[in-house]
């Protein structure tokens, strides 16, 4: 192949090239590039205005890309401020920790989540308390709900403050009408698959009318300073709907979790440009709207007089919250077949993976024909393998009728060999449940305060190296 062969080919694959200086045209009034001379601009129809240039720069697909001069020069980083991407509070304390401190100005969020879990109801919340404390409006513009029925709930909540505008627009055009008008500090959109732009295919909520919007809508808040939240829908398997790009388009990807039969919701931080993006943010809905908790444990536990065979005390790591939780277990009846296994806010192959473990590697403990029932209380869904220790002993409780002490807390991810394992952030579990009034722990071997150099107050810390050693210290416990 010639080099003419080869240089033709890359080209044709969009490869950029280097190439020698070769002839081209340019008008000199509008700037246009005709492929070849002509005597009159077919872009600004002036006569005599395309001259011969000389361009040199690499070539994209056959075509010329030369340099200019940008809108702003390059500086030294140290004579950049950083003023303008400081974080507003929004008023709302959960929404501001996961955000990183608050809003800031320019920034677009991406708020997803189920149908009717609560996003509206938040953001009605946050445009309320930011038109009453940061000193500008704020815009909720709905296309999925008239204003009147945003008017509604707002009542409902309380959120009627004077420079808290509503819009129901399904155009973005006359989205960006209302932006001219009111001049907002934020801007809800409620939802982005609902609006549509005039010049883009497709119908409101493609592919090519979500990007096109959502690309759209960052342009103006970067250019004017507006921060702004977009709510998003959810497919049928969690995700954001809608093409990859848009979660590389804004600046920060929140998802709303809850259970539609649970009052607890969690604002979780997948993607933030400033702040961490593994922050957790609980709230609480009820009749007069949401609110934050500051303290959620409380809801993750059954205060009873006395001990109850069955329930064991665990921490869960929520981001980089501790929350003090309890996993519930129950042992049926011997059936003949394959006996039930059912769980709730637990994952059901490692329940099945510790009654294995269990059968296995205790004496006087049989499962294998018995139905078990395992829970969290509160609604709160614990996956994570730091559960299991607590798992096993709430199993082994309710199966040898042993009451497990109800101010002790059980760490650690259980083996295959029944071994218990280290896990992650162990003295801030213990801080956490120390800070409850919990005053033993049972944690895997050098897990404990001699190793991580921490000490909870008024705890007794216990390190246990397999499930076996683990009901050896619930049994002293609860004896003393």
């Amino acid at each position: 192949m010639t080099s003419r062969a080869t240089s033709r080919a890359a080209v044709g694959r969009g490869r950029t090239t280097a190439r020698d200086p070769r002839p081209s045209y340019e008008c000199d009034a509008c700037g246009h590039q005709p492929p070849k001379w002509v005597g009159r601009c077919p872009e600004c129809g002036e006569w005599g205005s395309v001259v011969e240039s000389t361009l040199t720069g690499p070539t994209v697909s056959g075509r010329v890309v030369s340099s200019r001069t940008p809108a702003e020069p390059a500086r030294p980083i140290a004579t950049i401020s950083a003023a303008p991407a400081r974080a507003r509070p929004t008023g709302v304390p959960e929404l501001d920790r996961v955000l990183g401190g608050g809003l800031v100005p320019g920034a677009v969020v991406l708020l997803a989540g189920e149908p009717g879990v609560g996003k509206s109801t938040l953001l009605l919340d946050v445009a309320q308390q930011w038109a009453a404390n940061a000193g500008s409006p704020s815009l909720v513009v709905s296309g999925e709900e008239s204003v009147s029925q945003v008017r509604l709930r707002a009542e409902r909540m309380g959120t009627l403050h004077e420079r808290l505008y509503l819009a129901a627009e399904n155009d973005l055009g006359a989205v960006l009408g209302h932006l001219d008008a009111v001049k907002p500090g934020l801007l809800v959109l409620d939802s982005v698959q609902t609006v549509s732009i005039a010049g883009a295919e497709g119908v409101p909520g493609g592919v090519t009318q979500v990007r096109a919007v959502t690309a759209a809508l960052v342009s103006v808040a970067k250019e004017r300073g507006i921060a702004t939240v977009l709510v998003g829908h959810v497919t049928k398997d969690g995700q954001v709907a809608g093409p990859r790009v848009l979660e590389h388009l804004v600046d920060v990807v929140l998802h709303f979790e809850g259970d539609k039969h649970s009052s607890l919701r969690m604002v979780r931080g997948v993607k933030n440009r400033f702040g961490t993006a593994d922050e957790v943010g609980c709230f609480e809905m009820h009749e007069g709207g949401i609110t934050s908790l500051a303290d959620p444990s409380g809801l993750f536990l059954t205060r009873s007089a006395d001990p109850v065979p069955g329930t064991c005390v665990t921490v869960a790591m929520e981001g980089r919250r501790a929350l003090v939780t309890e996993v519930q277990a129950l042992i049926g009846a011997t059936v003949a077949g394959s006996p039930r296994r059912t769980v709730s806010g637990l994952d059901s192959a490692r329940l099945a993976m510790v009654l294995a473990v269990l059968q296995r590697r205790t004496e006087r403990l049989t499962l294998h024909d018995r139905e078990v029932f395992a829970a969290t209380v509160g609604g709160i869904r614990v996956v994570e393998p730091a559960a299991d220790l607590a798992m096993a002993l709430a199993v082994a409780s309710g199966g040898l009728n042993l009451a497990i002490a109800p101010d002790l807390v059980a760490i650690g991810e259980v083996g295959l060999t029944g071994e218990v394992r280290r896990v992650s952030a162990v003295p801030r579990r213990l801080a956490e449940a120390a800070r409850l009034g919990f005053r033993y722990a049972l944690v895997p071997a050098g897990c404990g305060p001699e190793s991580s150099g921490v000490t909870p107050e008024n705890m007794r810390v216990m390190e246990v190296t397999d499930v076996r050693s683990a009901l050896q210290c619930v049994a002293r416990v609860s004896a003393e």
